[in-house]
């Protein structure tokens, strides 16, 4: 993820991604060393790197639905997560705070695959998949806490072992996999479009461009039913040779703006270059 994330660093969700799955995989080597040699240390960074890394795939998937800073997620999620489960086993009751860990860590995958299912009409397939991996882990964390409450021990002086925890081992390591496949096609699925659209749009305002006119009706004879409007501006020079050419610039894209914004769903606005077309069926053809 971080390698994809230097070659296309405007995909800001990898890097973040990366992060929390380094983070979750300290707390793997973290929690075997707990696993050995059982101590409040150990036990509260094991936890906090846990809570964290999920806080962190958390603000990862809500920077890839909605293009936001995902600090606030992250911030959100690890600080209550952690001022909850953290005190309990720094006052020995690991017990209990093996339970709220692992009710915590449900809580976050399951925000997390709600987060994906919010945004899954930009690929309908691989982020319904993502979403169910998310959920399905997280069901995996909220059987840990139950066989935990059902045995009720609020001490255990050791980590927990149970065939609910073996499964949840075997949960995560498969969908993490599946997750990281998926995001990943997801990624290259997003950059096509967008070279895609960079290739169909004029950069300056915004509006197709003759390419896309040829692609959306080059093969298509005109109608009888449709119009073309050809525009040009006129002393369009004089703006340029006396405001400057930023100016003039100004001009196209307050232009292209009106135009636009005045489009009927049947419409289509492109700029040709030195003209300006709008093509579109007629309500009442000459």
């Amino acid at each position: 993820m971080f390698g994809i994330w230097l070659t296309a660093r405007s995909e800001k969700f990898l890097l973040t991604w990366a992060v929390s799955v380094l983070l979750v995989v300290a707390d793997v080597f973290t929690y075997k060393a707990y696993i050995d040699a059982p101590g409040r240390m150990l036990g509260l960074a094991t936890f906090a790197l846990l809570l964290l890394g999920f806080s962190t795939m958390l603000g990862a998937a809500h920077q890839f639905t909605s293009g936001r800073s995902p600090l606030p997620r992250i911030a959100l999620g690890a600080g209550i997560s952690l001022a909850t489960t953290l005190p309990p086993i720094a006052l020995g009751y690991d017990g209990l705070g093996f339970m709220l860990e692992n009710s915590f860590a449900a809580l976050l995958l399951f925000a997390t695959a709600y987060e994906y299912w919010k945004g899954r009409a930009e690929s309908p397939v691989p982020i319904i998949g993502v979403a169910a991996l998310y959920s399905a882990t997280a069901v995996s964390f909220v059987l840990c806490a139950m066989v935990l409450a059902l045995d009720g021990k609020l001490i255990f002086g050791h980590a927990p072992s149970n065939w609910a925890e073996d499964l949840s081992l075997v949960t995560v390591i498969a969908c993490m996999t599946g997750i990281g496949a998926l995001s990943l096609a997801l990624n290259q699925g997003r950059l096509a479009q967008h070279h895609r659209r960079n290739a169909l749009t004029d950069a300056l305002t915004g509006l197709l461009n003759r390419r896309a006119l040829f692609d959306l009706h080059g093969g298509t004879p005109v109608g009888a039913f449709t119009a073309v409007v050809v525009f040009d501006l006129d002393g369009f020079k004089v703006i340029n040779d006396e405001f400057g050419h930023a100016t003039g610039d100004e001009v196209l894209k307050l232009f292209a703006e009106d135009l636009a914004a005045n489009l009927r769903p049947t419409d289509v606005a492109v700029r040709m270059g030195r003209g300006r077309v709008r093509a579109g069926p007629q309500a009442n053809p000459a």
